[in-house]
């Protein structure tokens, strides 16, 4: 039996929660390996609603062991203020079925602070963060002056690395005119905390090495989507972390190699939040058209979605970068009852055509988009479990995806409902 990476391959909320959600059914594990509480699942489990910022999908169902990986950053009051909203709702978190990596890193409220500051200062120029203080703390990760959870259970270590940490951020407040702060008060913050955060630490990467060698299935959840990484994304319109598939490895100290397959998360049409390149963007009916069926709404901001066409260059590239082995086809009845459906089949700058998303600033702003077109379907997809059930023009249209992103759709989801999913292909069979 495999284990499985799931990513999403375009730039998020192509609906990762409902399917490891529902791959978690096959899964001993899951575990969340990159980002923060940037990125929301929300999960419809029997019409009850579940929305996840930081806790695995895998969290409402009983019997599954939930993981933090070292490579997430962990804002401790949201993280709280998440564990009770959902055990309100009748799922029981302890330290039994969710734990933390003793060695990931903090997210405090100074780093909140830093976040609204730097994206006010870039102006116009703003590039759609959060302000959750993800990136501020990756930054002090990089360099070396993190606050990070095991450093909490030693009140001399603890007040070394938080001394450390304010004269840095001191410095930046100073230079940009802002209130200095105090090194006793974010003492005082995490020693309201840490009773609450320490009970969950463990040293994962050891915990995951035994339940590989015992047999057990381990399911890696990411966040965000391909084309928001930091290095392989539309930079600098990107998420704070890497995206892609090898994360999962450093994100948890799985070992290399031993992740059996990825799927790649990948909604029937595009969309995005915030600023940043998007060459099938419809600002028209039809984006209109797709934002209100798609219900595209961020869930952890609720910020509007901008949405397009299916780009098949761009998923074929972060099927190549992210070395994904198939795709689960996401929101599929969202475009019933279209006359028409366009895909994006290449670019073009110029005169010059691309099979693929070039990295630089004006390269990106300036793509045009080929598109070839397809006949919609009048039919509904909503709610199907089969491919006999689909209009036949639903079939073709996946069947072209295929062809153009060169790989394999191993699922079909055609509702937010946990059921309606097509199986083509277990991923943890392969």
């Amino acid at each position: 039996m495999a284990n499985v990476a799931v990513v999403g391959s375009q730039w998020g909320d192509e609906g990762k929660g409902k399917i490891v959600d529902w791959l978690s059914q096959r899964a001993d594990v899951v575990v969340r390996f990159q980002g923060g509480h940037n990125a929301g699942h929300t999960l419809v489990i029997d019409g009850k609603v579940y929305k996840l910022s930081l806790l695995p999908s895998g969290v409402v169902r009983s019997g599954k062991l939930s993981i933090i990986g070292n490579g997430v950053v962990i804002d401790p009051t949201a993280l709280l203020k998440e564990i009770a909203s959902i055990k309100e709702q009748g799922v029981a978190i302890t330290p039994e079925n969710l734990m933390i990596a003793d060695n990931a890193t903090l997210i405090l409220p100074l780093h909140q602070q830093s976040d609204a500051v730097a994206e006010a200062a870039r102006g116009s120029n703003k590039i759609g963060t959060t302000g959750r203080g993800i990136g501020p703390a990756y930054e002090d990760k990089i360099a070396r002056r993190a606050i990070r959870i095991c450093d909490l259970a030693d009140e001399e270590i603890l007040k070394e690395r938080v001394e450390s940490l304010v004269a840095h951020h001191n410095a930046m407040r100073r230079g940009v005119g802002i209130e200095e702060i105090e090194p006793q008060e974010v003492l005082t913050y995490l020693y309201g905390i840490k009773d609450q955060i320490l009970p969950f630490a463990k040293p994962v990467w050891n915990v995951l090495d035994k339940l590989a060698k015992q047999g057990k299935r381990i399911l890696f959840e990411g966040a965000q989507g391909i084309m928001l990484d930091v290095d392989h994304g539309t930079y600098p319109f990107v998420t704070s972390s890497n995206t892609a598939a090898g994360s999962a490895f450093t994100g948890s100290g799985f070992p290399v190699g031993k992740i059996n397959c990825v799927l790649g998360i990948t909604k029937a049409y595009t969309t995005r939040v915030g600023s940043g390149p998007f060459p099938t963007e419809q600002n028209n009916e039809t984006g209109k058209y797709l934002g209100e069926r798609g219900h595209e709404f961020g869930t952890v901001t609720g910020r509007e979605r901008r949405c397009g066409w299916f780009d098949a260059v761009m998923v074929r590239q972060a099927i190549t970068v992210s070395g994904i082995n198939g795709i689960a086809l996401t929101k599929l009845d969202v475009m019933d009852g279209m006359d028409k459906i366009k895909i994006c089949v290449g670019y073009k700058i110029g005169q010059k055509q691309y099979d693929y998303f070039p990295s630089s600033i004006k390269d990106q702003a300036s793509v045009v988009p080929i598109y070839e077109e397809l006949d919609g379907w009048k039919g509904t997809t909503a709610g199907c479990r089969s491919f006999k059930d689909l209009p036949a023009n639903a079939v073709k249209y996946i069947r072209r995806i295929e062809e153009l992103i060169q790989t394999t759709v191993y699922t079909v989801s055609t509702s937010p409902e946990r059921e309606d999913t097509i199986l083509v292909r277990d991923p943890f069979m392969d």
